[in-house]
């Protein structure tokens, strides 16, 4: 091990003393991550992070395809723009039934209040990697729920000039406390209908997760289940990357932010 790889890795360790604690387990698989990305990004010019919707456990393969369509847009546009990048996940919680129940107190508090301790974790990670790598910058990728969480992190970053967020479709309840800097860039339509989702349409928000329910426990009752997520259908609330509102405002937000590269 280098002098440098030691030094990253006693910095990461004191965070993750820091902000875990004593809980082992927890320090150990965040230490991990952290290193893990920090590999990854150090020869990149930009990291993107892509932040999933729902209970945020969805791994990329699994997302809705309007989803998994944003976030190969925003590559391929990265591609065109010839910029070296890395694409990670970051997940907000577990992936089962237990997981969802131990969490479901935490998910209620960041819907209500959008006060989330993993998006305070997240932006001192971003703060020490964009610390150690000066020349790299951040995009925060997230639709619904995960454009909320991507602007609670840049709530928690401030001014720091190299982090960037576009999010998609937030919820309602999260408008008041979103903040918008000339690094955000927020879409709460998708060009062809109005979210209702982002603008307080209660009723069909929840006629959509009713019928969602009763599409879920149905494939459950004929022994096909899938996930809960798969059964959601709120028309205005997919932002597919072919929609030109979609399409258009986020290479346009490339292309201002970030210019040609020369790789």
């Amino acid at each position: 091990m280098t002098s440098i790889e030691f030094d990253i890795t006693t910095e990461i360790s004191r965070m993750a003393e820091r902000l875990l604690g004593h809980e082992n387990g927890k320090r150990s698989e965040f230490i991990g991550r952290i290193t893990d990305t920090y590999n990854k990004a150090r020869e990149k010019e930009f990291l993107l992070i892509h932040n999933p919707g729902g209970w945020g456990n969805t791994v990329f393969e699994m997302c809705l395809d309007w989803e998994k369509s944003i976030v190969t847009g925003i590559a391929d546009t990265m591609n065109e723009l010839n910029h070296s990048w890395v694409l990670v996940q970051h997940f907000r919680s577990g992936n089962s039934f237990w997981h969802h129940m131990r969490d479901i107190r935490k998910e209620i508090r960041f819907f209500f209040r959008s006060k989330s301790l993993q998006a305070e974790m997240l932006a001192e990670e971003l703060r020490l990697l964009t610390r150690r790598l000066p020349e790299l910058r951040v995009i925060l990728i997230g639709a619904s729920q995960g454009a909320a969480f991507g602007n609670a992190v840049m709530r928690e970053l401030g001014e720091n000039s190299r982090v960037f967020s576009i999010e998609l479709g937030i919820f309602f309840p999260h408008m008041s406390r979103r903040v918008m800097t000339d690094r955000t860039l927020a879409i709460d339509s998708n060009g062809l209908m109005p979210d209702p989702m982002a603008h307080r349409n209660l009723k069909a928000g929840f006629k959509a997760y009713m019928l969602a329910f009763l599409r879920w426990f149905r494939h459950r009752m004929y022994g096909k289940p899938v996930r809960f997520t798969n059964c959601i259908n709120v028309p205005g609330h997919e932002y597919r990357w072919e929609y030109p509102a979609v399409k258009d405002a986020i290479t346009e937000f490339m292309r201002a932010n970030f210019g040609a590269g020369n790789k």
